[in-house]
Protein backbone atom coordinates (compact mmCIF):
# COMPACT_ATOMS: atom_id res chain seq x y z
CA UNK A 1 0.00 0.00 0.00
CA UNK A 2 1.52 3.33 -1.06
CA UNK A 3 2.12 6.11 1.44
CA UNK A 4 0.04 9.26 1.32
CA UNK A 5 1.49 12.20 -0.59
CA UNK A 6 1.34 15.40 1.46
CA UNK A 7 1.17 18.97 0.21
CA UNK A 8 3.14 21.99 1.45
CA UNK A 9 0.67 22.42 4.33
CA UNK A 10 0.97 18.87 5.63
CA UNK A 11 -2.40 17.80 4.25
CA UNK A 12 -2.88 14.70 2.08
CA UNK A 13 -2.80 15.58 -1.61
CA UNK A 14 -6.18 15.06 -3.25
CA UNK A 15 -6.23 11.92 -5.43
CA UNK A 16 -5.56 12.74 -9.07
CA UNK A 17 -5.19 16.45 -8.28
CA UNK A 18 -1.57 17.48 -8.64
CA UNK A 19 -1.28 21.30 -8.48
CA UNK A 20 1.81 21.40 -10.69
CA UNK A 21 0.22 19.25 -13.39
CA UNK A 22 -2.84 21.50 -13.45
CA UNK A 23 -0.63 24.57 -13.65
CA UNK A 24 1.27 23.22 -16.62
CA UNK A 25 -2.00 22.27 -18.36
CA UNK A 26 -3.34 25.76 -17.77
CA UNK A 27 -0.16 27.38 -19.09
CA UNK A 28 -0.27 25.17 -22.17
CA UNK A 29 -3.81 26.25 -23.03
CA UNK A 30 -3.37 29.95 -22.18
CA UNK A 31 -4.66 32.31 -24.89
CA UNK A 32 -1.97 34.30 -26.63
CA UNK A 33 -1.20 37.82 -25.49
CA UNK A 34 -1.89 39.33 -22.09
CA UNK A 35 -3.18 37.18 -19.26
CA UNK A 36 -6.70 37.91 -18.02
CA UNK A 37 -7.92 36.70 -14.63
CA UNK A 38 -11.57 36.77 -13.54
CA UNK A 39 -12.07 37.86 -9.93
CA UNK A 40 -15.31 37.10 -8.12
CA UNK A 41 -14.21 36.83 -4.46
CA UNK A 42 -10.98 37.82 -2.74
CA UNK A 43 -9.32 38.49 -6.10
CA UNK A 44 -11.49 41.62 -6.23
CA UNK A 45 -10.20 43.15 -2.99
CA UNK A 46 -6.79 41.43 -2.70
CA UNK A 47 -5.65 40.50 -6.21
CA UNK A 48 -1.93 40.14 -5.44
CA UNK A 49 -1.09 39.94 -9.14
CA UNK A 50 0.69 42.67 -11.06
CA UNK A 51 -1.87 44.05 -13.49
CA UNK A 52 -2.21 47.04 -15.81
CA UNK A 53 -5.99 47.20 -16.13
CA UNK A 54 -9.17 46.30 -14.29
CA UNK A 55 -12.50 45.94 -16.09
CA UNK A 56 -15.97 45.18 -14.81
CA UNK A 57 -16.90 41.78 -16.18
CA UNK A 58 -19.62 39.17 -16.28
CA UNK A 59 -19.45 35.48 -17.06
CA UNK A 60 -22.55 33.64 -18.19
CA UNK A 61 -23.31 30.08 -17.17
CA UNK A 62 -21.53 30.37 -13.81
CA UNK A 63 -22.57 31.72 -10.41
CA UNK A 64 -20.77 32.82 -7.24
CA UNK A 65 -21.70 30.65 -4.27
CA UNK A 66 -20.37 30.06 -0.73
CA UNK A 67 -20.25 26.29 -1.13
CA UNK A 68 -16.58 25.39 -0.96
CA UNK A 69 -14.71 24.05 2.07
CA UNK A 70 -11.54 25.95 2.97
CA UNK A 71 -9.08 23.88 5.00
CA UNK A 72 -6.13 26.26 4.71
CA UNK A 73 -7.02 29.86 3.91
CA UNK A 74 -10.21 30.33 5.98
CA UNK A 75 -10.34 27.19 8.10
CA UNK A 76 -8.44 24.06 9.05
CA UNK A 77 -8.71 20.34 8.36
CA UNK A 78 -10.36 19.91 11.78
CA UNK A 79 -12.64 22.95 11.43
CA UNK A 80 -13.06 23.83 7.74
CA UNK A 81 -14.25 27.28 6.80
CA UNK A 82 -15.86 28.46 3.59
CA UNK A 83 -14.89 30.42 0.51
CA UNK A 84 -16.76 31.41 -2.61
CA UNK A 85 -16.55 29.23 -5.68
CA UNK A 86 -17.72 29.63 -9.24
CA UNK A 87 -20.21 26.87 -10.05
CA UNK A 88 -22.27 26.09 -13.11
CA UNK A 89 -25.56 27.95 -13.57
CA UNK A 90 -26.75 31.54 -13.80
CA UNK A 91 -24.25 34.37 -14.24
CA UNK A 92 -21.67 36.18 -12.15
CA UNK A 93 -20.47 39.77 -12.12
CA UNK A 94 -16.94 40.56 -11.00
CA UNK A 95 -13.76 42.01 -12.47
CA UNK A 96 -11.25 41.07 -15.15
CA UNK A 97 -7.60 41.79 -14.38
CA UNK A 98 -5.16 42.23 -17.27
CA UNK A 99 -1.63 41.01 -16.61
CA UNK A 100 0.94 42.08 -19.23
CA UNK A 101 2.15 39.22 -21.39
CA UNK A 102 5.75 39.61 -20.23
CA UNK A 103 4.64 38.94 -16.64
CA UNK A 104 1.95 36.36 -17.36
CA UNK A 105 3.77 33.14 -16.51
CA UNK A 106 5.45 34.54 -13.41
CA UNK A 107 2.23 36.01 -12.03
CA UNK A 108 0.24 32.88 -12.80
CA UNK A 109 2.72 30.75 -10.88
CA UNK A 110 2.49 33.11 -7.91
CA UNK A 111 -1.31 33.08 -8.08
CA UNK A 112 -1.26 29.27 -8.12
CA UNK A 113 0.47 29.16 -4.73
CA UNK A 114 -2.40 31.15 -3.25
CA UNK A 115 -5.42 29.68 -5.01
CA UNK A 116 -4.33 26.11 -5.75
CA UNK A 117 -2.22 24.76 -2.85
CA UNK A 118 -4.41 21.64 -2.87
CA UNK A 119 -5.70 21.87 -6.47
CA UNK A 120 -9.30 22.04 -5.28
CA UNK A 121 -10.47 24.30 -8.12
CA UNK A 122 -10.96 23.41 -11.76
CA UNK A 123 -9.19 26.23 -13.64
CA UNK A 124 -11.00 27.26 -16.83
CA UNK A 125 -10.60 29.86 -19.53
CA UNK A 126 -14.02 31.56 -19.63
CA UNK A 127 -15.47 34.23 -21.89
CA UNK A 128 -15.69 37.40 -19.80
CA UNK A 129 -18.00 40.10 -21.12
CA UNK A 130 -16.58 43.56 -20.41
CA UNK A 131 -17.63 47.03 -21.61
CA UNK A 132 -14.64 46.97 -23.99
CA UNK A 133 -15.43 43.53 -25.41
CA UNK A 134 -15.09 39.85 -24.63
CA UNK A 135 -11.82 38.50 -23.19
CA UNK A 136 -10.91 34.94 -22.28
CA UNK A 137 -9.95 34.96 -18.62
CA UNK A 138 -8.75 32.37 -16.16
CA UNK A 139 -11.43 31.52 -13.63
CA UNK A 140 -11.27 29.16 -10.67
CA UNK A 141 -14.38 26.95 -10.79
CA UNK A 142 -15.71 24.11 -8.66
CA UNK A 143 -17.48 20.93 -9.74
CA UNK A 144 -20.34 19.41 -7.68
CA UNK A 145 -18.40 16.11 -7.60
CA UNK A 146 -15.47 17.78 -5.81
CA UNK A 147 -14.80 16.68 -2.21
CA UNK A 148 -14.47 20.40 -1.45
CA UNK A 149 -18.10 21.06 -2.44
CA UNK A 150 -20.19 21.46 0.71
CA UNK A 151 -23.59 20.70 -0.74
CA UNK A 152 -26.47 22.61 0.81
CA UNK A 153 -25.74 24.10 4.24
CA UNK A 154 -28.55 25.02 6.61
CA UNK A 155 -28.41 28.41 8.30
CA UNK A 156 -27.46 26.96 11.69
CA UNK A 157 -24.34 25.34 10.20
CA UNK A 158 -23.50 28.49 8.24
CA UNK A 159 -23.81 30.68 11.35
CA UNK A 160 -21.51 28.36 13.31
CA UNK A 161 -18.87 28.47 10.54
CA UNK A 162 -19.06 32.26 10.27
CA UNK A 163 -18.69 32.56 14.02
CA UNK A 164 -15.83 30.12 14.62
CA UNK A 165 -13.72 29.20 11.59
CA UNK A 166 -10.30 30.71 10.96
CA UNK A 167 -7.40 29.84 8.60
CA UNK A 168 -4.04 31.29 7.56
CA UNK A 169 -5.66 34.40 6.03
CA UNK A 170 -8.26 34.99 8.76
CA UNK A 171 -11.87 34.10 9.43
CA UNK A 172 -14.59 32.97 7.08
CA UNK A 173 -16.72 35.89 8.24
CA UNK A 174 -14.02 38.44 7.42
CA UNK A 175 -13.64 36.90 3.95
CA UNK A 176 -17.38 37.13 3.27
CA UNK A 177 -17.66 40.64 4.72
CA UNK A 178 -14.75 41.96 2.63
CA UNK A 179 -16.22 40.42 -0.49
CA UNK A 180 -19.63 41.94 0.26
CA UNK A 181 -18.06 45.38 0.73
CA UNK A 182 -16.05 45.09 -2.49
CA UNK A 183 -19.14 44.10 -4.45
CA UNK A 184 -21.10 47.05 -3.04
CA UNK A 185 -18.30 49.42 -4.02
CA UNK A 186 -18.47 48.07 -7.57
CA UNK A 187 -22.25 48.47 -7.64
CA UNK A 188 -22.78 44.70 -7.86
CA UNK A 189 -25.87 43.25 -6.20
CA UNK A 190 -25.53 39.61 -5.20
CA UNK A 191 -28.60 38.22 -3.46
CA UNK A 192 -26.79 35.31 -1.78
CA UNK A 193 -23.97 37.44 -0.41
CA UNK A 194 -26.41 40.03 0.90
CA UNK A 195 -28.53 37.32 2.56
CA UNK A 196 -25.47 35.89 4.32
CA UNK A 197 -24.51 39.33 5.61
CA UNK A 198 -28.06 39.93 6.91
CA UNK A 199 -27.90 36.57 8.66
CA UNK A 200 -24.56 37.48 10.24
CA UNK A 201 -25.93 40.81 11.49
CA UNK A 202 -29.03 39.09 12.88
CA UNK A 203 -26.79 36.81 14.93
CA UNK A 204 -24.40 39.63 15.89
CA UNK A 205 -21.44 38.18 14.02
CA UNK A 206 -19.41 41.28 13.28
CA UNK A 207 -15.79 40.56 14.12
CA UNK A 208 -13.02 37.95 14.18
CA UNK A 209 -13.87 34.40 15.12
CA UNK A 210 -14.16 33.94 18.83
CA UNK A 211 -14.70 37.66 19.48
Amino acid sequence: MSADVFDDHGLPQLPGRDPQDLLEQTLATRPEGDLWVFGYGSLIWRPEVSHDEVRSARVWGWRRTLRMWSRINRGTEQSPGLVFALMAGGSCRGIALRVPQRLAERELRLLWKREMPRAVYDPRWLACHTPQGVVRALAFTLAPRSPSYTGELDDARLIDILRTCRGRYGTTFDYVARTAQALRELGIRDAEVERIMRLARLHRIDGPAGA
